[in-house]
């Protein structure tokens, strides 16, 4: 899923630190260089973004998976399962809005995708989107919004609707994953497709569309052990993955 948004482009990289005197005594390392990039947006899925040509990840945060439903908002009095996946893209969205989106990055992940804190209008919106429960503070990587998942926590939102806890999105894809390897060749459950159109898209298990994909390795579709694998033959993420 994607939404298209208007906004001028400009990228820019600026290193932090200075040149000066030795100081005595253990080397501290430079930060590393910050990458800067603005402009306009499109959004891939709850934390998952396109800028300038860029793809970015959200810094900090964990969004619900595209395909991820979450347990009924029972605390006010509506049951059934819920698409939060597809909630919080929107919510991604209308905090964009039409405006162009500034994003700081210090490293690119193993995806090539930058990691990065962006804002709209001078606005953290990787903070606004755990305040607002569309996304788990990532602890794994990141304790900077721990402060906002309790608030959010504590108002009901979003995720944090529910009596019943919500899967965070680290659990949804490892136990997606794990059940897809018992019918997979050899583990590698990441489905290499080829479209009517010519455009080879790969499929990870947490993907919408991945159980209706079928793989024909007689037309030069694919089966790939890592995103990785499937990048560097050629492949490129569906959208929400």
């Amino acid at each position: 899923m994607a939404f298209a948004l208007a906004g001028g482009i400009f990228a820019a990289v600026s290193m932090l630190g200075g040149v000066g005197p030795k100081a005595a005594g253990p080397m501290v390392p430079a930060r590393p260089a910050i990458e800067a990039i603005s402009g306009a947006a499109r959004v891939v899925d709850g934390d998952t973004i396109d800028v300038a040509g860029q793809r970015v990840r959200l810094e900090g945060i964990d969004a619900p998976e595209s395909a991820q439903t979450c347990p009924g908002r029972y605390a006010r009095g509506m049951l059934g399962p819920w698409r939060c996946g597809v909630a919080a893209s929107l919510g991604l969205a209308k905090l964009i809005g039409s405006q162009a989106v500034a994003c700081e990055s210090h490293e690119t992940d193993k995806y090539g995708r930058l990691v990065a804190t962006c804002f709209v209008d001078g606005r953290d919106i990787n903070r606004e989107m755990v305040r607002l429960g569309h996304a788990w503070a990532f602890v794994k990587y990141s304790t900077t919004y721990v402060a906002e998942e309790a608030a959010a926590r504590s108002a009901k939102a979003g995720i944090w609707a529910s009596i019943e806890r919500a899967q965070p999105a680290w659990e949804y894809r490892s136990r997606r994953w794990e059940n897809a390897e018992q019918t997979t060749p050899q583990g590698c459950v990441i489905k290499g497709n080829i479209s009517a159109r010519g455009e080879r898209i790969y499929h990870t298990p947490w993907s919408p569309w991945y159980a209706k994909v079928r793989v024909n390795v007689r037309d030069g579709e694919q089966w790939f052990c890592d995103e990785r694998q499937a990048m560097e033959a050629g492949f490129r993420p569906a959208m929400g993955r």
